[in-house]
């Protein structure tokens, strides 16, 4: 089943829904306590504990925490100043054990936190005794309740000087935007997602996080033959600029493209050839030999722009392409080549295009979109409505929008991804899908997905070359899930 990521908003809305469906708020709370309990008693050992209950329903989960901990074997205190309303006064008239001032002289003799001062749908900085009580963390683990208070649920930023970092986070019925997009994941910790009632319809959605459930490899059929599976071609950049083509056209065959051709300026010709096997070579001259060689339609998939300079020609080179009528993956140069007038390149875009953008080339290509708070997701949505086609904006928690409003956060990249050419490399990969008759939005997730898990395969010290070979690893697990 595909995993949905819910904003705030939707989650309240869920809760809501769940009520007027017959299921009572005390016991979505009792349930959602009780998971938190369920996943710290089998991480941790009996020891001191001391839950930070706020006000709201967050404080009102924590002190079902601590009533289920204390029946566990830990020692456990609440800190709390008190205030609690509806659900959470009922939640905290239940619990009988030690009740202290949330101040930093709580943290003694603890071993183990549990933050439940606020849920994800907090929109102000920690002040006062919480902020105080979150700076007198340390090192204490903290187990978090819905998201580490202080952090955005929809953003995943920090909402000031002050937050939680949690070991453990456990979350209700969907994850949040703030779970996936980074910082927030990584102050999140592990991240448990339970089932805590709510019905699996109780809100309609178009974010989902990337996983294998939203879309399907194209799988070589055993009467199949390498012209079934398309003809891929990547533009090369100059005698000195060749490197970027040839990993891009490497993913492209590795992911499954029956043929793979760089097209080569006449002065880098040699330089492709002295590198180059089961990759084909084709030399072309300026925008005309381009065109020229996009002429033939069993060329059915385009990687332009990496390493290909940004002035004029390039932008010639990349209406040739477009005109063609093939899918294409633009890249790199391709895109920063436009942003004096972004416009003429979207007039031009088509629903097989896919734009690969990093954080400055999304900025100079689509300008203002990511303003400060404003929410990532939204920002890739408005950028593909914009330009019509799927945009993928590249990072640690890559997001991924169609123009139809339909997004998914891919957070399965490592961090030792982040390394010269990987970039390159994913182009290459989702060309290589496209290429199969794949559709854009699905091969840009499907890429992006098995780029992240190759990564990790491939472990620390990963250069961009080994993303190809750790591929088939990837390919290989992937088929495993879809034997079953």
């Amino acid at each position: 089943m595909a995993a949905k990521v819910l904003s705030c908003a939707q989650m309240a809305a869920a809760d809501a829904f769940a009520v007027k469906a017959g299921v009572p708020s005390l016991t979505l709370m009792e349930n959602a306590g009780r998971a938190v309990a369920d996943a710290i008693v089998a991480r941790f050992r009996p020891c001191p504990v001391v839950v930070l209950c706020g006000p709201g329903n967050n404080g009102g989960d924590g002190f079902v925490v601590a009533r289920l901990l204390d029946e566990s074997g830990f020692t456990v205190r609440v800190a709390t100043d008190g205030g609690h309303k509806g659900d959470a006064d009922v939640m905290a008239a239940k619990w009988s054990g030690e009740t202290i001032a949330l101040t930093p002289d709580a943290l003694r003799r603890a071993r183990l936190v549990v933050d439940g001062l606020f849920g994800a749908g907090l929109s102000r900085p920690l002040e006062g005794a919480a902020a105080a009580m979150v700076e007198a963390l340390h090192d204490l683990p903290v187990v978090a309740i819905d998201v580490p208070s202080g952090v955005s649920g929809d953003t995943g930023q920090s909402l000031g000087a002050v937050h939680v970092t949690a070991v453990l986070t456990v979350t209700f019925h969907a994850k949040k935007p703030g779970h996936l997009l980074l910082p927030g994941r990584a102050l999140c910790g592990e991240i448990v997602l339970a089932d805590i009632g709510i019905p699996a319809d109780a809100v309609a959605n178009q974010l989902h996080e990337n996983t294998p459930a939203l879309w399907t490899y194209p799988w070589p059929r055993a009467d199949g033959h390498k012209y079934d599976r398309g003809h891929c071609v990547v533009v090369s950049g100059g005698p000195t600029a060749t490197g970027a083509g040839r990993l891009a056209a490497r993913g492209a065959l590795r992911i499954g493209a029956g043929l793979v051709t760089v097209a080569s300026p006449p002065n880098a010709v040699m330089v492709n050839a002295a590198h180059l096997t089961a990759i084909m070579l084709q030399p072309f001259d300026g925008t005309e030999g381009l065109a020229k060689l996009l002429q033939d339609k069993r060329l059915n998939s385009i990687v332009i722009g990496p390493a290909l300079g940004v002035g004029g020609e390039t932008r010639e080179m990349v209406m040739a392409a477009l005109a063609s009528g093939a899918a294409c993956v633009l890249d790199a140069d391709a895109l920063t080549a436009f942003r004096d007038d972004p416009g003429a390149l979207f007039a031009r875009l088509h629903d097989r295009c896919v734009l690969t953008p990093h954080d400055g080339e999304f900025e100079r290509l689509f300008p203002g979109l990511r303003e400060d708070g404003d929410s990532k997701v939204t920002a890739v949505r408005a950028a593909a409505a914009r330009a019509g086609c799927t945009v993928l904006l590249k990072g640690g928690d890559t997001l991924i929008a169609q123009p139809n409003g339909r997004a998914v956060i891919n957070a399965n990249a490592p961090a030792w991804l982040a390394t010269a050419g990987a970039g390159d490399v994913l182009a290459g990969f989702i060309a290589g899908l496209l290429a199969q008759s794949v559709m854009g939005f699905d091969a840009a997730c499907a890429g992006a997905w098995l780029h992240g898990d190759a990564a990790f395969r491939a472990g620390p010290g990963l250069i961009s070359e080994d993303l190809p070979e750790f591929l088939p690893e990837s390919l290989a697990a992937l088929a495993s899930l879809h034997d079953t």
